[in-house]
């Protein structure tokens, strides 16, 4: 059986923390870009993946940010990993992660409606080479965490990328999101915001219990 990791991103909260991974999740997101409902400061990330255990990797979303913050704030987190999710190019997102130092998923927005169909993601990836995977998130207002899904069904073949797939997941479509990508990429994980929210930045620990089960079920039938 293949296993799709897994990441519970934009928790503000201890016992959201715990509760994912209770749950299982791989990797734990704090966004930080002021703007966000889900906000948190870098000294904040800290405190929150400081109850992360081993192997549950600690990811910090940044969104057009300079390179000295991003790095000081990298430096805060033992083990994090960075998230570009705005306007970065591939050298800015190089610079921004230390040239090295630091791992980084690249957010590609994909437009939602007959337009993703125009996005060239074979080329994005290519152009972020560098990253350690693409993250597929659909095109809204303020940068993810929209609610919104993008048509998977636009998405080419990109043998050599891995894929995290974002953008509108919940419980109810993660299994349908997880069959129609998985052949397309090397491998696949999944991003999920909003779809497990009381209210933004609250999370609701049975509804990351039933996305959880849900990615399972679709890796058993996969």
């Amino acid at each position: 059986m293949t296993i799709t990791r897994i990441k519970i991103c934009g928790l503000t909260r201890e016992q959201d923390v715990d509760a994912a991974v209770e749950a299982g999740a791989n990797a734990i997101g704090f966004v930080l870009y002021p703007k966000s409902p889900r906000a948190v400061t870098a000294e904040r990330a800290a405190q929150l993946a400081s109850r992360l255990p081993p192997f549950v990797t600690p990811v910090l979303l940044f969104v057009n940010e300079d390179a000295a913050t991003t790095i000081a704030s990298l430096a805060l987190v033992p083990g994090a990993m960075a998230q570009f999710h705005g306007d970065e190019t591939p050298a800015r997102c190089d610079a921004g992660a230390g040239n090295g130092r630091f791992r980084y998923l690249r957010a590609a927005r994909i437009p939602i409606g007959p337009a993703g169909a125009r996005f060239d993601l074979v080329k994005y990836a290519a152009d972020f080479s560098n990253a350690q995977a693409i993250l597929l998130d659909a095109h809204v207002e303020g940068f993810g965490g929209g609610g919104k899904a993008f048509d998977w069904s636009h998405l080419p073949h990109v043998a050599n990328a891995h894929l995290v797939l974002s953008g509108g997941l919940s419980p109810a479509n993660v299994g349908d999101g997880i069959r129609a990508l998985r052949p397309r990429c090397k491998t696949l994980a999944v991003d999920v915001s909003s779809g497990v929210e009381a209210s933004k930045g609250i999370k609701d620990a049975g509804k990351i219990r039933e996305f959880i089960a849900a990615v399972r079920a679709a890796d058993s039938s996969t």
